[in-house]
């Protein structure tokens, strides 16, 4: 009589389905989470988990590449200078030039600028993997993204805004979200992989956490549009006007990302990355800043959010289309 196939055989198959299927795992994520959101008063209440769930993601992801392959990146300082220049210098001139659709209404163009000008630094280095872009070297360079943008952000909202968009900026939301999402989550992932080098009990924690990348991906979509789909709905009519404006950045971006892939010469993986880094933007990281904006700008989380549903939208895409757009080297 035959033996049940051991346990790991199982886990091993069940990762293997979530990865086949993660695409249409994050399309239903995104509508039923649309559903909740719209048909359940308290579904507004669910915000309070998206934090937690993302540091979990980011652990999940931080593990997942080698420390060692972490330092090799920092040591390459023209993909470093080539992913500040796209997000510093050329997405923010992108970025003023569409807010000039919104510049009549002070919460939109808070909103549209406080998202489009903080590049990602979390779900983007799921995303590039999943298109074969160079996640180790994204990684890398996400701290260093992350402190740049807080420098850079009140710097360019009072060339774009002026004073008064200063003003409103707090740099505390920031600074925790870089400790809760980054510092934590990449210190935890390290001496994990420490421990996993000498004892059972780290390989065991490496091999779960990196069984639930799809789930814990899957459910910070559901959460995130679960929790702030009732508030778009609400401002539908005013927030309409935004969604050509995040679908032209995702196309612009996507081929100043190729463009400049081609510039620096990078091999298909970095080029894909740089196009990834460039698109998308620090959306689930700035939305507690923008929650913590005075009542006359009430209306700005509902654009970051907004952003939010186009930007997923657009990722689920050119996971698809960046492979082909920028296609592996051949011979």
């Amino acid at each position: 009589m035959p033996s049940s196939p051991p346990v790991d055989a199982h886990l091993t198959g069940a990762v293997s389905w979530l990865e086949r299927h993660q695409i249409g795992l994050y399309l239903a994520a995104i509508v039923a989470a649309g559903l909740v959101g719209l048909t359940v008063p308290a579904a507004h209440t669910l915000e309070v988990a998206i934090e937690p769930v993302l540091a979990l993601l980011l652990f999940a992801t931080f593990l997942g590449v080698p420390f060692a392959t972490i330092r090799r990146a920092l040591r390459d300082w023209r993909f470093l200078v080539a992913i500040g220049v796209l997000n510093f210098v050329v997405v923010p001139v992108v970025a003023f030039g569409l807010s000039r659709f919104v510049d009549d209404e002070p919460a939109l163009l808070f909103g549209v600028l406080l998202v489009l000008l903080t590049p990602c630094i979390d779900y983007v280095i799921v995303f590039a993997g999943l298109a074969g872009g160079a996640s180790a070297r994204l990684l890398a360079a996400a701290p260093v993204l992350m402190l740049a943008q807080i420098l850079l952000l009140p710097l360019y909202l009072l060339l774009m805004i002026g004073p008064d968009g200063v003003a409103v900026v707090e740099i505390g939301p920031f600074a925790r979200a870089f400790v809760v999402l980054i510092a934590v989550p990449l210190a935890a992932a390290a001496a994990v992989q420490a421990v996993a080098r000498r004892h059972r009990a780290g390989v065991a924690i490496e091999r779960t956490m990196l069984a639930l990348m799809v789930p814990l991906m899957t459910a910070t979509l559901f959460l995130v549009v679960a929790s702030q789909a009732g508030a778009v709905g609400a401002s539908f009519g005013r927030l309409l006007v935004l969604v050509p404006i995040y679908a032209g950045f995702v196309v612009i971006m996507v081929a100043l990302g190729v463009g400049a892939g081609r510039m620096f010469r990078f091999d298909p993986p970095a080029t894909r990355a740089l196009v990834f880094s460039g698109t998308t933007r620090n959306s689930l990281v700035v939305l507690p800043l923008a929650l913590a904006l005075p009542a006359s700008m009430s209306l700005a989380p509902v654009v970051v959010v907004t952003q939010t549903l186009v930007e997923l939208v657009g990722m689920v895409v050119l996971v698809r289309v960046v492979p082909r757009l920028v296609p592996s080297l051949r011979g």
